[in-house]
């Protein structure tokens, strides 16, 4: 695991979103979605050094400008430091929410956790329509409530999510509550876990679990990840599809340490072995994700192997993927791969 391409991509504004290879696309600007990200990913690192410290704060620092009076927020500023869209509730909404809840929680300083609190209450305050920002949010409500187990905006915010993303329907053929899967899968279920946790709801734990378990069935492919592409996709698809994007294994490379936390069942752990294995080559391309001499998550995987461009997202979903790794001591890629 390491944070040195996040450095890289970062400047004094916030985190550039798009590289060309490692060089930093400065004239493409940055966007909320991938600074809260990176607040989550620097929050949650074990005995931060000092320049991640200095990351907390300034994508906090940034999440503070995107946000409305209301607690909606803006996505996208350019690199001339203009605001390009109006605040909204749609993605960037619920990861603000998701990054301000991580850094309330594991702040590395007094400072961070305060005002990350008081970004976050005023962003709970609002609801989406859509299922993903809502279960984005909802991360970031059950963070809060690992320090404040009491929160009320979490416990109603968690509540409301479950409610958005819905009740799956009971065929084994389809148990997930959308038609077609779209993009960092896992979050609703593990969102829909922590939502069953919190309001002590054992139908909509198991709800959870059902979800994340029959995911992690289907984006298993002859003993490895083969994840669900950029696509998308529905039954009559054909698998293996691609292009496949580390957001999605790093989503249930999250919700498989949920579950192993909420059960305590080693099966969870082997999903997420299996998620960590991607990144080091155990794929449909045979072939790593995660760039060990830059430091960088490569964009996307395709049939003949992988996006020679390390943009924000994807190195911050193999730092967080990897982070999972260091707790299952495992350090290498698969047997079999190079």
């Amino acid at each position: 695991m390491s944070f040195r391409h996040l450095l890289r991509l970062s400047d004094e504004v916030g985190l550039l979103e798009h590289a060309e290879g490692i060089v930093p696309r400065r004239d493409l600007g940055y966007c909320v979605d991938d600074v809260a990200r990176g607040l989550v990913a620097v929050c949650q690192a074990p005995d931060p050094a000092p320049e991640l410290v200095t990351l907390a704060r300034r994508y906090l620092n940034f999440l503070s400008d995107a946000q409305a009076d209301d607690g909606r927020f803006r996505n996208r500023l350019g690199y001339d430091r203009r605001w390009e869209d109006e605040p909204g509730v749609d993605d960037c909404w619920g990861r603000a929410v998701w990054g301000l809840g991580v850094a309330a929680a594991r702040g590395p300083t007094p400072g961070v956790r305060t005002e990350a609190l008081r970004r976050f209450e005023l962003g709970v305050r609002a609801r989406s329509p859509w299922p993903h920002a809502m279960a984005f949010a909802a991360l970031g409500a059950a963070s809060v409530l690992e320090a404040l187990p009491d929160h009320a905006g979490s416990i109603a915010l968690l509540t409301d999510a479950a409610r958005c993303i819905g009740e799956p329907p009971t065929s084994e053929t389809w148990p997930w509550p959308l038609p077609r899967l779209t993009y960092a899968n896992a979050a609703l279920a593990e969102a829909t876990i922590a939502a069953g946790v919190t309001v002590g709801d054992q139908t909509v734990l198991e709800n959870g679990l059902r979800m994340l378990r029959w995911l992690l069935e289907l984006q298993t492919r002859d003993g490895h990840l083969s994840v669900t592409p950029a696509a998308g996709y529905e039954i009559g698809d054909s698998l293996p599809a691609f292009d496949q994007q580390p957001i999605e294994v790093a989503a249930l490379a999250d919700a498989c340490h949920r579950a192993a936390l909420v059960t305590g069942q080693t099966r969870w752990l082997s999903g997420l072995q299996l998620c960590v294995a991607w990144f080091l080559g155990a794929n449909d391309a045979n072939i790593p994700m995660f760039d060990e001499t830059t430091g960088g998550g490569c964009d996307g995987l395709s049939a003949n192997g992988r996006n020679r461009n390390q943009g924000a997202e994807s190195t911050i979903a193999a730092i967080c993927t990897l982070r999972h790794g260091r707790g299952l001591g495992f350090s290498g890629p698969a047997e079999g791969t190079r």
